[in-house]
């Protein structure tokens, strides 16, 4: 338990019917990920793990996720995550994080690790505090193998031919696509730093940003992420 938040994860595939009403639940009136139960049912078969963040026994935050290699590259994948908006969802982020953090420390020991997803709203990169080379960044150009992750996360999250991989924003149909959404009522300070990459973001058509960045072997060991 972390700033009174209680954080458990299990295989998808134990998911209940309650559950996921109440995963939909949290995720109601969001601009960006109003996610239904039959749209979680169908991804509780793509992803492996589940994690939900409680306060007090109430739904504050979940993900699924995935721990996996990408070309022999260990990799930390949150195919989609959704967080409540009150005042304990940095809390529910942040001990969410931690908990998948640990998890792959023990999945891959000595090893950085990629961790990727998808992001509608600046506000998402509160996730990837303590991350190293946070890609797309303020003022960086990416180099061609940045590029080249970017493409492979793509057609992993079922995205493939439709990335811009200079900005990194891969183009909606229009329907709600798995993501991390979490845009609380009081913005966190990454919302203003990472700002500038969402701009190119067509909201109507559901565009998401692609974005991943690396858990050092070191942090990951000492249990220090995030921080």
């Amino acid at each position: 338990m972390s700033n009174g938040i209680e954080v458990s994860t299990k295989d998808c595939t134990a998911l209940t019917d309650g559950e996921l009403a109440e995963m939909a639940d949290l995720s109601t009136g969001s601009r960006a990920a109003a996610f239904e139960i039959g749209y979680l049912s169908k991804q509780r078969e793509e992803w492996v793990l589940v994690t939900h963040a409680r306060e007090e026994g109430k739904l504050r935050g979940y993900a699924l996720s995935t721990l996996e290699r990408i070309g022999g590259t260990p990799s930390l994948l949150i195919g989609l995550a959704a967080f409540s908006r009150t005042r304990v969802a940095g809390g529910a982020v942040d001990a969410l994080m931690h908990d998948l953090y640990r998890r792959a420390v023990l999945a891959f020991p000595d090893e950085d690790v990629l961790v990727g997803t998808r992001f509608a709203h600046p506000s998402g990169y509160r996730s990837f505090v303590g991350l190293e080379d946070i890609v797309p960044r303020p003022d960086h150009k990416a180099s061609g193998e940045e590029r080249a992750w970017g493409r492979r996360l793509a057609k992993r999250f079922g995205a493939e031919g439709r990335l811009d991989d200079r900005i990194f924003v891969i183009a909606g149909d229009e329907d709600f696509a798995g993501l991390l959404d979490f845009e609380p009522t009081k913005e966190p300070k990454e919302a203003s730093i990472y700002a500038e990459s969402f701009l190119a973001l067509n909201e109507g058509r559901k565009d998401t940003l692609v974005a991943f960045g690396w858990a050092m072997a070191e942090a990951l060991a000492a249990g220090s992420l995030p921080k």
